[in-house]
């Protein structure tokens, strides 16, 4: 049998365990999903035994199944396609176990796998190229894989989707990996942005617990209080970033002025040699214990993010654990075209006032080489009626790079 075939055949085998997974998890009232869904313990450890047991895959050599699975690997490197590999990794935990060292990260191969590449740094060298389009009537908006609608057609793949939510003094965007679920008890429950009264404020949450260099940087909130939380389930957000929007108090012409500090991740990433924070896998809520001493900590007052407090710090001495500090790119005027201008490479064709760049704000002191202060870090801009492209690259993921872009699609009155 040709190595299609036997790919095809364990497809099968999947598909046949995935519908017996549904009916247990029916059993014990838990939601399936399409994907790879983060391993959470509890449910899904008996889910994974229960498949190794009736698996016939699960008992090949380790070191034949790992060259089936690099195989694999390297022939398939986009969407539809990987799709291939995602199922190698469903099929029980020791194929599972193994899939997770052959994959590598975005920052390391460019591509998007499993549900924690979301969270993990882009690459390097090339952007990440994404859509993100708009749903008025739901105020939803989903974060496509592939350069364009037009371009991409039916091989597009959803990474994220993120539903507008207004409140009385703040609007919220609940990130989820679902279209169809946000709430924030839900296992699909990514983080969400929260912003200020007059929009001109920006707070980002995540759900993941934030890595133990940076996590005096990022203060979490207070926990999700439901009637019914699942014991695996996040229940705590953490603030990991804040966007500022500039006021325009002189009502000026031009685009809008932002800046965006990212507690999550160290200004030593940019530097020569810096490693940005990389997570492997999805925590473990359950094994935090609360204690008075984290309760006192919820109740600590939030950072002040404000222009005072950012001009105080950086008269403080450089620590290489500061967080990194990006801000729009400053645009040139066109005197023939009458407009402000910024160099998308063709990935933006229409004008608006959504549209920036974003690039790193560094000090003397920090020691950041040159290229990597003019290095486009993210960029977002408009392509069509509810359609707009977001390309993002390292230090930044694409759960950050998406929270950035969804905050300028809320109303800022006092920005334009």
């Amino acid at each position: 049998m040709s190595f299609k075939g036997k790919l095809k055949e364990i497809r099968d085998d999947i598909s046949t365990t995935f519908s017996m997974g549904k009916l247990q998890r029916n059993r014990t009232n838990r939601r399936g999903r399409a994907y790879i869904a983060p391993e959470l313990g509890g449910g899904s450890e008996l889910f994974s035994e229960l498949i190794e047991e009736q698996s016939p895959w699960a008992n090949l050599p380790p070191e034949l199944l790992h060259d089936v699975i690099q195989r694999v690997e390297d022939s398939e490197t986009s969407w539809p396609g990987r799709r291939d590999v995602v199922a190698c990794a469903s099929v029980c935990k020791s194929w599972r176990e193994i899939t997770k060292t052959v994959v590598k990260t975005p920052e390391q191969c460019g591509c998007i796998t499993f549900p924690i590449s979301l969270k993990q740094p882009g690459p390097r060298d090339a952007p990440i190229q994404c859509f993100i389009k708009r749903e008025r009537a739901t105020s939803t908006y989903l974060l496509y894989l592939g350069l364009s609608p037009a371009l991409s057609g039916d091989m597009n793949k959803v990474l994220l989707a993120a539903k507008k939510i207004r409140k009385a003094t703040s609007t919220d965007f609940r990130i989820s990996f679902a279209g169809s679920d946000f709430c924030q008890t839900s296992n699909t429950y990514v983080g969400k942005l929260r912003s200020n009264f007059l929009g001109t404020k920006f707070t980002i949450y995540d759900g993941q617990t934030p890595c133990p260099a940076m996590k005096s940087n990022c203060k979490p909130q207070r926990k999700v209080r439901s009637i019914q939380v699942s014991p695996g389930v996040a229940a705590r957000n953490y603030n990991v970033a804040t966007v500022s929007y500039e006021l325009n108090v002189l009502r000026t012409r031009g685009p809008r002025r932002m800046h965006c500090t990212i507690h999550s991740i160290p200004i030593s990433a940019i530097q020569e040699g810096g490693i940005a924070p990389t997570p492997s896998e999805f925590n473990n809520p359950s094994n935090e214990q609360s204690s008075p001493l984290s309760a006192s900590k919820l109740k600590q007052p939030p950072i002040d993010f404000s222009s005072n407090s950012l001009a105080e710090s950086s008269d403080s001495l450089c620590s290489k654990n500061d967080p990194l500090i990006l801000k729009n790119k400053a645009p040139r005027w066109h005197e023939q075209l009458q407009c402000w201008c910024l160099n998308f490479k063709g990935r933006v064709t229409v004008a608006s006032v959504k549209n920036f760049q974003l690039v790193a704000a560094v000090e003397p002191c920090q020691n950041v080489p040159v290229e990597e202060q003019e290095k486009v870090i993210l960029q977002f801009g408009k392509i069509g009626k509810d359609i707009f492209t977001m390309d993002y690259r390292y230090p930044l993921s694409a759960f950050q790079a998406f929270a950035i872009c969804l905050s300028s699609f809320d109303t800022k009155p006092a920005c334009e």
